[in-house]
């Protein structure tokens, strides 16, 4: 049986039909509904957040994120992330400005962000890579010494705390992708996440058209509403969540016994994190010895991931800017599967292959 390097975790069917149930006999399947308003209250209570908003997808919410900040100017930002980390930015309007990554945590280096600072920069966006925190305590005093703001793609994050606080508490506004390869999902979802009182009154008007009642606008929006279907997924997963996490810890504690240590090095996690297990990237010597693993994997019906790849700052859309270490990451690193559902008997085989042909 083929094994993708992810599966979306399904809860069981009668827990989902009892919430359509509702739904059928309310008639009411979007526009704030009692099954979104109570999802939201519950990622609340859950990540200990003060304003959660539950948007259509993870994209939507850097985007709205942008606006709600009024960012227009040059923002530093990664280079090693999932595209939406950039594209979003470009999308908006502003200049992503490349900032290299850590080569051990591989996230954004802290010590290279005032390097490039210039009068025209407004803002930092910044990605917890994998769900490794950045060094969120370093940024924030740089914004505050630079007057700039930050928000973090935080898409990777779910249900991670740092020095036992959510990391989602850090920044102006961090943002979460709900889509059905996560932690946690909606099948398709995001979040927006802030403790600030204005942002979140502006933001609750930017996701809904701008809508001030229906005949009254407070001013520019967009449709970022998702349903009551897409709710119905989160209710059901949510309280599922402690659950996969073990599950996916102890699956990857098990690649971490079998994989050759001197040759499939992982990123180090940052100090005083309690960590969600999100994704099992490697770092393998070289690229070359990457895609003999990937093969090797694929002719044995295994689908790894070269994830993240390419470097964000190579695209053919943004302009050119050196980033050595993330294009030398993004070469060298493979995440290989970790889902729910996968079982310890095939972790074994995928560290096998691995490690025969490195």
């Amino acid at each position: 049986m083929p094994i993708n390097v992810t599966q979306s975790y399904l809860p069981p069917l009668e827990d989902y039909v009892r919430y359509l149930t509702g739904i059928w006999e309310r008639v009411y399947l979007t526009n704030a509904g009692p099954l979104v308003v109570e999802l939201e209250q519950r990622l609340k209570d859950t990540l200990g957040v003060k304003h959660c908003f539950f948007v259509n997808n993870g994209t939507i919410a850097l985007q709205i994120a942008i606006k709600a900040l009024q960012l227009a100017g040059e923002v530093l930002t990664t280079p090693f992330s999932y595209v939406a980390t950039t594209s979003s930015l470009v999308w908006e309007g502003c200049t992503p400005v490349f900032v290299d990554i850590n080569p051990h945590t591989l996230c954004i280096d802290p010590d290279l962000l005032e390097a490039h600072i210039t009068p025209r920069t407004v803002g930092i966006m910044a990605t917890h890579v994998y769900g490794n925190p950045c060094d969120v305590e370093t940024i924030e005093a740089i914004a505050k010494r630079h007057n700039l703001r930050v928000i973090y793609d935080a898409a990777h994050a779910f249900g991670v705390t740092y020095k036992g606080s959510s990391v989602l508490n850090f920044g102006d506004i961090s943002t979460l992708s709900f889509h059905a390869t996560k932690l946690f999902h909606t099948g398709e979802g995001g979040g927006i996440i802030t403790n600030d009182d204005e942002l979140a009154h502006r933001i609750s008007y930017m996701r809904n058209f701008g809508h001030n009642g229906p005949e009254a606008f407070w001013g520019v929006g967009v449709n970022g509403k998702s349903s009551e279907l897409h709710a119905a997924i989160g209710l059901c997963v949510l309280p599922k969540v402690p659950e996969l996490i073990a599950k996916r810890r102890m699956l990857s504690e098990r690649y971490d016994f079998l994989l050759n240590s001197t040759q499939c090095v992982r990123p180090m996690l940052q100090p005083h994190t309690a960590y969600n297990y999100s994704y099992y990237p490697i770092v393998l010597p070289s690229e070359e010895v990457l895609l003999r693993v990937r093969d090797n994997l694929n002719r044995h019906e295994i689908t790894p991931r070269r994830y993240f790849y390419p470097s964000l700052n190579t695209l053919n859309y943004v302009k050119p800017q050196p980033a050595p270490v993330s294009e030398d990451i993004s070469h060298r690193v493979l995440c290989l599967p970790l889902y729910y559902d996968l079982e310890v008997s095939q972790v074994e085989k995928i560290a096998q292959f691995v490690n025969e042909v490195i």
